[in-house]
């Protein structure tokens, strides 16, 4: 029987390549457009537990130091072309502790 193949990203902390299941996926949900296809608000950045959020999607590994060495290069950021409020990074640190 044929082997099933595992899915696999990059983490962006300390840049290595993981099964897809071992990472917590940080999602950017889509900007919300008015009619003209102006951008009326930039997607929110939020922690995907699940892995099934829609948006743009970056991957870390499930520890505090995986997440700080991201945020600190400033990955995260660059990966979303957005600049990103401490109080979500607190909150992901948060989650990444918890859960």
């Amino acid at each position: 029987m044929k082997q099933k193949k595992i899915p696999t990203r990059k983490c962006t902390g300390c840049g290595e390549m993981k099964p897809k299941r071992e990472l917590v996926r940080v999602v950017k949900a889509p900007d919300t457009k008015d009619e003209n296809g102006e951008i009326i608000s930039a997607g929110e950045v939020s922690l995907d537990l699940t892995g099934k959020k829609p948006g743009r999607g970056a991957y870390v590994c499930r520890s505090r130091e995986c997440l700080n060495k991201a945020i600190k290069a400033r990955r995260l950021e660059r990966a979303f072309s957005q600049a990103i409020p401490q109080e979500i990074f607190d909150k992901m640190l948060e989650e990444i502790e918890n859960g």
